[in-house]
Protein backbone atom coordinates (compact mmCIF):
# COMPACT_ATOMS: atom_id res chain seq x y z
CA UNK A 1 0.00 0.00 0.00
CA UNK A 2 2.26 3.01 -1.39
CA UNK A 3 -0.58 5.67 -2.72
CA UNK A 4 -0.92 7.39 0.29
CA UNK A 5 3.10 8.09 0.47
CA UNK A 6 2.95 9.14 -2.99
CA UNK A 7 0.26 11.03 -2.43
CA UNK A 8 1.55 12.86 0.33
CA UNK A 9 5.25 13.61 -2.09
CA UNK A 10 3.09 15.04 -4.52
CA UNK A 11 1.61 16.98 -2.27
CA UNK A 12 5.03 17.93 -0.41
CA UNK A 13 6.35 19.09 -4.09
CA UNK A 14 3.51 20.92 -5.57
CA UNK A 15 3.36 23.07 -1.77
CA UNK A 16 7.07 23.61 -2.56
CA UNK A 17 6.76 25.25 -5.87
CA UNK A 18 4.20 27.75 -4.61
CA UNK A 19 5.48 28.61 -1.61
CA UNK A 20 8.99 29.45 -3.58
CA UNK A 21 7.23 30.75 -6.85
CA UNK A 22 7.67 34.70 -7.06
CA UNK A 23 4.47 36.48 -6.91
CA UNK A 24 3.24 39.39 -5.37
CA UNK A 25 0.21 37.47 -3.06
CA UNK A 26 0.29 35.16 -0.49
CA UNK A 27 -1.95 32.16 -1.87
CA UNK A 28 -5.59 31.65 -0.15
CA UNK A 29 -6.03 28.42 1.25
CA UNK A 30 -5.14 25.68 -1.65
CA UNK A 31 -5.69 28.09 -4.09
CA UNK A 32 -2.46 28.97 -6.34
CA UNK A 33 -0.84 32.61 -6.38
CA UNK A 34 -2.38 33.23 -9.91
CA UNK A 35 -5.69 31.73 -8.79
CA UNK A 36 -6.26 34.10 -6.15
CA UNK A 37 -4.95 37.22 -8.01
CA UNK A 38 -8.03 36.00 -10.13
CA UNK A 39 -10.44 35.10 -7.56
CA UNK A 40 -9.37 38.76 -5.67
CA UNK A 41 -9.94 40.87 -8.88
CA UNK A 42 -13.24 39.17 -9.43
CA UNK A 43 -14.54 39.42 -5.57
CA UNK A 44 -13.71 42.77 -5.61
CA UNK A 45 -15.87 43.85 -8.58
CA UNK A 46 -18.94 42.07 -7.47
CA UNK A 47 -18.44 43.79 -3.74
CA UNK A 48 -17.88 46.79 -6.14
CA UNK A 49 -20.65 46.29 -8.43
CA UNK A 50 -23.17 45.40 -4.51
CA UNK A 51 -22.10 48.33 -2.88
CA UNK A 52 -23.08 51.08 -6.18
CA UNK A 53 -26.36 48.73 -6.51
CA UNK A 54 -27.17 49.48 -2.65
CA UNK A 55 -28.99 52.00 -1.45
CA UNK A 56 -27.45 52.91 1.47
CA UNK A 57 -24.51 52.12 0.70
CA UNK A 58 -24.09 54.07 -2.31
CA UNK A 59 -25.46 56.99 -0.91
CA UNK A 60 -22.21 56.80 1.38
CA UNK A 61 -19.44 55.67 -1.47
CA UNK A 62 -20.93 58.07 -3.86
CA UNK A 63 -18.84 60.98 -2.34
CA UNK A 64 -15.74 59.10 -3.28
CA UNK A 65 -16.86 59.30 -6.37
CA UNK A 66 -18.02 63.10 -6.57
CA UNK A 67 -14.49 63.69 -4.96
CA UNK A 68 -12.85 62.22 -8.13
CA UNK A 69 -15.49 64.00 -10.54
CA UNK A 70 -14.74 67.35 -9.13
CA UNK A 71 -11.40 67.07 -9.14
CA UNK A 72 -11.23 66.16 -12.63
CA UNK A 73 -13.28 70.02 -13.33
CA UNK A 74 -10.51 70.95 -10.91
CA UNK A 75 -7.48 69.54 -13.06
CA UNK A 76 -8.51 70.70 -16.19
CA UNK A 77 -9.58 73.93 -15.02
CA UNK A 78 -6.22 74.58 -13.92
CA UNK A 79 -4.63 72.75 -16.86
CA UNK A 80 -6.64 75.11 -19.51
CA UNK A 81 -5.23 78.24 -17.77
CA UNK A 82 -8.32 78.88 -15.29
CA UNK A 83 -8.20 80.50 -12.33
CA UNK A 84 -9.37 77.71 -9.78
CA UNK A 85 -11.49 78.75 -6.90
CA UNK A 86 -12.91 76.14 -4.67
CA UNK A 87 -14.39 73.08 -4.84
CA UNK A 88 -17.83 72.42 -2.88
CA UNK A 89 -18.66 68.68 -1.42
CA UNK A 90 -22.51 68.73 -0.13
CA UNK A 91 -24.33 65.95 2.12
CA UNK A 92 -26.64 64.65 -0.61
CA UNK A 93 -23.41 63.78 -2.71
CA UNK A 94 -23.38 66.96 -4.93
CA UNK A 95 -20.51 69.05 -5.96
CA UNK A 96 -19.34 72.35 -7.44
CA UNK A 97 -16.02 73.58 -8.61
CA UNK A 98 -15.95 77.33 -9.35
CA UNK A 99 -13.25 78.85 -11.54
CA UNK A 100 -12.39 82.10 -13.12
CA UNK A 101 -11.90 83.39 -16.79
CA UNK A 102 -14.01 82.55 -20.29
CA UNK A 103 -17.50 81.48 -19.99
CA UNK A 104 -16.82 80.47 -23.09
CA UNK A 105 -14.26 78.86 -25.53
CA UNK A 106 -11.95 75.17 -25.32
CA UNK A 107 -11.06 75.52 -21.69
CA UNK A 108 -14.21 75.77 -20.60
CA UNK A 109 -16.15 73.14 -22.44
CA UNK A 110 -12.99 70.78 -21.17
CA UNK A 111 -13.35 71.36 -17.69
CA UNK A 112 -17.07 70.70 -18.21
CA UNK A 113 -16.64 67.44 -19.99
CA UNK A 114 -14.08 66.43 -17.19
CA UNK A 115 -16.10 66.13 -14.83
CA UNK A 116 -18.40 62.65 -15.61
CA UNK A 117 -14.82 61.35 -17.79
CA UNK A 118 -12.81 61.46 -15.02
CA UNK A 119 -14.15 58.52 -12.32
CA UNK A 120 -14.07 55.82 -14.95
CA UNK A 121 -10.47 57.14 -16.47
CA UNK A 122 -9.04 56.98 -13.00
CA UNK A 123 -10.21 53.69 -13.10
CA UNK A 124 -8.61 52.70 -15.93
CA UNK A 125 -5.08 53.90 -15.03
CA UNK A 126 -5.37 52.22 -11.75
CA UNK A 127 -6.17 49.07 -13.10
CA UNK A 128 -2.76 49.39 -15.33
CA UNK A 129 -0.86 50.38 -12.37
CA UNK A 130 -2.27 47.34 -10.29
CA UNK A 131 -1.57 44.79 -13.69
CA UNK A 132 1.51 46.29 -13.96
CA UNK A 133 2.02 45.05 -10.21
CA UNK A 134 2.67 48.32 -8.67
CA UNK A 135 -0.44 48.07 -6.25
CA UNK A 136 1.59 50.86 -3.78
CA UNK A 137 2.28 53.09 -6.22
CA UNK A 138 -1.12 53.23 -7.37
CA UNK A 139 -2.21 53.41 -3.44
CA UNK A 140 0.30 56.33 -3.23
CA UNK A 141 -0.83 58.17 -5.97
CA UNK A 142 -4.67 58.23 -4.44
CA UNK A 143 -3.44 60.09 -1.47
CA UNK A 144 -1.39 62.33 -3.60
CA UNK A 145 -4.75 62.96 -5.45
CA UNK A 146 -6.91 63.55 -2.26
CA UNK A 147 -4.59 65.49 -1.20
CA UNK A 148 -4.75 67.87 -3.70
CA UNK A 149 -8.08 68.43 -3.36
CA UNK A 150 -8.11 68.52 0.12
CA UNK A 151 -6.17 71.27 -0.42
CA UNK A 152 -9.21 73.46 -2.74
CA UNK A 153 -11.78 72.42 -0.80
CA UNK A 154 -14.01 75.56 1.18
CA UNK A 155 -16.85 73.79 3.01
CA UNK A 156 -16.50 71.05 6.09
CA UNK A 157 -18.55 68.47 4.80
CA UNK A 158 -16.21 67.96 1.90
CA UNK A 159 -13.22 68.11 4.37
CA UNK A 160 -14.73 65.31 6.23
CA UNK A 161 -15.37 63.73 3.39
CA UNK A 162 -11.82 63.83 1.57
CA UNK A 163 -10.10 63.12 4.79
CA UNK A 164 -12.37 59.84 5.87
CA UNK A 165 -11.83 58.82 2.42
CA UNK A 166 -7.60 59.21 2.47
CA UNK A 167 -7.68 57.74 6.06
CA UNK A 168 -9.35 54.52 4.40
CA UNK A 169 -6.47 54.54 1.71
CA UNK A 170 -3.57 54.93 4.62
CA UNK A 171 -5.03 52.18 7.36
CA UNK A 172 -5.09 49.79 4.19
CA UNK A 173 -1.11 50.83 3.49
CA UNK A 174 0.00 51.26 6.50
CA UNK A 175 -2.01 47.79 8.08
CA UNK A 176 -3.16 45.93 5.00
CA UNK A 177 -1.37 42.73 3.78
CA UNK A 178 -0.31 42.72 0.52
CA UNK A 179 -3.11 40.60 -0.46
CA UNK A 180 -5.55 42.70 1.12
CA UNK A 181 -3.71 45.81 -0.65
CA UNK A 182 -4.29 43.90 -4.18
CA UNK A 183 -8.09 43.28 -3.49
CA UNK A 184 -8.45 46.69 -2.11
CA UNK A 185 -6.64 48.39 -4.92
CA UNK A 186 -9.04 46.04 -7.16
CA UNK A 187 -12.01 47.23 -5.50
CA UNK A 188 -10.75 50.66 -5.97
CA UNK A 189 -10.79 50.49 -9.76
CA UNK A 190 -13.93 48.49 -10.31
CA UNK A 191 -15.89 51.02 -8.02
CA UNK A 192 -14.63 54.31 -9.86
CA UNK A 193 -15.57 52.72 -12.86
CA UNK A 194 -19.15 51.33 -12.13
CA UNK A 195 -20.09 54.32 -9.80
CA UNK A 196 -19.00 56.49 -12.40
CA UNK A 197 -21.27 54.85 -14.96
CA UNK A 198 -24.14 54.86 -12.51
CA UNK A 199 -23.64 58.73 -12.01
CA UNK A 200 -24.05 59.06 -15.75
CA UNK A 201 -27.19 57.05 -15.46
CA UNK A 202 -28.42 59.42 -12.53
CA UNK A 203 -27.54 62.82 -14.63
CA UNK A 204 -29.49 61.01 -17.30
CA UNK A 205 -32.74 60.50 -15.52
CA UNK A 206 -32.82 63.46 -13.54
CA UNK A 207 -32.01 65.27 -17.49
CA UNK A 208 -35.20 63.11 -18.48
CA UNK A 209 -37.39 64.64 -15.79
CA UNK A 210 -35.99 68.30 -16.27
CA UNK A 211 -34.48 68.32 -12.69
CA UNK A 212 -30.83 69.09 -14.12
CA UNK A 213 -31.09 72.18 -16.50
CA UNK A 214 -27.22 73.28 -14.86
CA UNK A 215 -25.84 69.57 -15.63
CA UNK A 216 -22.64 69.10 -16.93
CA UNK A 217 -24.32 67.72 -20.55
CA UNK A 218 -26.36 70.64 -20.19
CA UNK A 219 -24.01 73.02 -19.66
CA UNK A 220 -21.93 71.58 -22.28
CA UNK A 221 -25.08 72.42 -25.06
CA UNK A 222 -25.53 75.62 -24.12
CA UNK A 223 -21.15 76.31 -24.67
CA UNK A 224 -21.37 74.00 -27.94
CA UNK A 225 -24.77 73.76 -29.36
CA UNK A 226 -24.25 70.44 -29.61
CA UNK A 227 -27.47 68.26 -27.62
CA UNK A 228 -26.73 67.08 -24.10
CA UNK A 229 -28.01 63.44 -24.95
CA UNK A 230 -24.66 63.26 -26.65
CA UNK A 231 -22.29 64.15 -24.25
CA UNK A 232 -24.26 61.66 -21.74
CA UNK A 233 -23.55 58.87 -24.09
CA UNK A 234 -20.16 59.60 -24.39
CA UNK A 235 -19.70 59.84 -20.74
CA UNK A 236 -20.89 56.50 -20.83
CA UNK A 237 -19.10 55.16 -23.75
CA UNK A 238 -15.83 55.93 -21.65
CA UNK A 239 -17.17 54.37 -18.84
CA UNK A 240 -17.71 51.12 -20.70
CA UNK A 241 -14.52 51.34 -22.27
CA UNK A 242 -13.13 51.77 -19.17
CA UNK A 243 -14.95 48.85 -17.91
CA UNK A 244 -13.80 46.42 -21.17
CA UNK A 245 -10.38 47.56 -21.06
CA UNK A 246 -9.77 47.46 -17.07
CA UNK A 247 -11.27 43.88 -16.87
CA UNK A 248 -9.09 42.77 -19.73
CA UNK A 249 -5.95 44.29 -17.74
CA UNK A 250 -6.79 43.07 -14.49
CA UNK A 251 -7.73 39.35 -15.82
CA UNK A 252 -5.89 38.95 -18.69
CA UNK A 253 -2.68 40.59 -17.79
CA UNK A 254 -2.16 40.35 -14.08
CA UNK A 255 1.55 40.22 -12.97
CA UNK A 256 1.32 36.04 -12.57
CA UNK A 257 3.81 33.82 -11.79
Amino acid sequence: MTVAPRRRATVRRIATITSTAPSPLQPIGELTAAQTQVALVVAAGLVALAVVAGGATWRLARNVVTIAHEGGHALVAIASGRQLTRILLHSDTSGVTVSKGRRDGPGMVATAFAGYATPPLLGLGAAALVAGGAVPTMLGLSIMVLLGTLALIRNLYGVASVVVTGAVVVVVIAYGTTTVQYGFACFVTWFLIVGGLKTVLEVQRKRAGRRAADSDPDQLERLTGVPAGIFVAMFALIGVLALIFSGNLLLSWPPLS
